[in-house]
């Protein structure tokens, strides 16, 4: 689903001021929205039906958002920026600008947004960098165009870059700093139709997850790359979560063109297939050093923690600067995770979420499938909420009476779609043998009974 929706750039001192003085307002928007929650952003919002066009919608959310009555000639477009495909609620969200040097100071609702201020690109930015400010990545691209370019070229340039983006250009998703997210279409399980490749680094690169086997959608992640060495950077290396077709199908691609080593853990490694140059394994709590931090401090590290039970050699990677956690399928925004015997262990992986869940410096979580989430280890303690629900479901069911697997499905997972229920018989067969490992449950020929 694509949404059409409306941003404004609040202007201050463009009128007046040298460039570099030129102010924008960004207003926080509250922690508990699901889409883009306690990001800093431009006031905007969702066209309504009552909204003729989208300048109306733009005036209408920022009297709501801010308080201020706009004039609709005050409203200039700039550009236009479509959400990837990670999210299941995409935007298409056309920016405005407008001066408003002759209005009052913009307000905050308190509801949808909690805070709001006025900043200088360039100030935004470093704020940005230093970790001090969670900005929505278009929003960041067009704070970057105007601190690098002022604010006439900076504009333009947004305008012709959102352009190209619109038009199956990968876009520079980030939602930390160093960590680049392209999300490109892959044979994943639904609801999911697409797999994250993160690029993390600032001067020395790597790919994690090359994913898409689908050689167009290849082509734009090297074209997203070949930008990134053409800017300076230098490409380091292929880094594997693990070995499901969904994150491996361009490694082998990635590797040749770019001359670069593919890295895993070893039970990765002794699983993938073509003929990709494979590197050293990488082991439990191994740092993989990145150079200098986006905020310019040096000594940037990315460790390796291994977190089987999805997949035996299953590895997330965490960067020890700004608390990025690229956890590959430890946890999806858009659906649960599929614990499949018998590569699949779901004690295993409870025993692994508990590990995340309690390592320290852990504030964005990158999952393979869908939006990061920027609340750290609160999503492991959800994740861990909803597997305790779903097996004393199970035990529930079993309390009533016995049953084969088959008969217990849909009494165990009469809250998902039927067509998603033979991906949940596999994961019911691993909350069943975790009962059975734990002696809670017994087996009599194909029947399933408490003990």
């Amino acid at each position: 689903m694509i949404r059409e929706a409306a941003a404004v750039l609040l202007l201050r001192g463009a009128r007046s001021r040298p460039d570099a003085e030129v102010e924008v307002f960004l207003a926080r928007r509250s922690p508990k929205l699901r889409f883009l929650g306690g990001f800093w952003a431009f006031p905007g919002g969702v066209k309504e039906a009552g909204d003729e066009d989208l300048v109306r919608c733009a005036r209408r959310e920022i009297e709501e958002e801010t308080g201020l009555a706009l004039a609709a000639e005050l409203l200039d477009e700039v550009g236009r920026f479509v959400t990837p495909p990670f999210a299941p609620v995409r935007y298409d969200t056309v920016f405005f600008r407008a001066h408003v040097d002759d209005h009052p100071h913009p307000t905050h609702d308190g509801e949808e947004l909690v805070d709001g201020r006025f900043f200088r690109p360039a100030h935004a930015c470093e704020a940005w960098h230093a970790g001090e400010l969670a900005i929505a990545p278009p929003v960041l691209f067009v704070l970057e165009c105007l601190a690098a370019h002022g604010l006439e070229e900076g504009l333009a340039r947004v305008r012709t870059e959102g352009e190209r983006f619109v038009d199956g250009r990968l876009p520079p998703v980030r939602f930390s700093p160093g960590v680049m997210q392209a999300s490109l279409r892959t044979p994943t399980l639904p609801p999911a139709t697409t797999t994250n490749t993160y690029v993390v680094g600032r001067d020395e690169l790597f790919v994690v997850d090359p994913a898409t086997p689908d050689a167009d959608e290849q082509e734009r992640l090297f074209d997203l790359l070949d930008r990134r060495v053409a800017e300076g950077a230098r490409l380091g290396g292929v880094l594997l979560t693990h070995h499901h077709e969904d994150h491996v199908g361009a490694a082998a691609a990635t590797a040749a063109r770019y001359g670069l080593e593919v890295r895993a853990h070893a039970r990765t490694l002794d699983r993938l297939g073509g003929d990709a140059p494979r590197g050293a394994p990488i082991e439990d709590g191994e740092t993989i050093a990145l150079g200098r931090a986006p905020d310019g401090t040096d000594g940037w590290t990315l460790a390796a923690l291994h977190t089987p039970g999805h997949a035996r050699g299953h590895l997330c990677f965490l960067e020890d600067r700004y608390g990025a956690l690229v956890a590959g399928d430890m946890v999806s925004t858009v659906s649960t995770i599929v614990i499949d015997p018998p590569e699949g262990h779901l004690a295993t992986y409870l025993a692994s979420l508990e590990r995340l869940r309690a390592t320290p410096g852990i504030r964005t979580v990158f999952p393979a499938h869908g939006p990061p989430f920027p609340f750290g280890p609160k999503i492991f303690a959800r994740y861990l909420a909803h597997r305790a629900e779903r097996e004393e479901k199970l035990v529930a069911a079993l309390r009533v009476r016995s049953d084969t697997a088959e008969g217990l499905l849909p009494r165990v997972y009469d809250d998902v779609a039927e067509a998603v229920l033979p991906i949940a018989f596999r994961s019911l067969l691993a909350g069943l043998e975790k009962l059975q490992e734990e002696e809670r449950v017994g087996r009599d020929g194909a029947r399933y009974a408490l003990r």
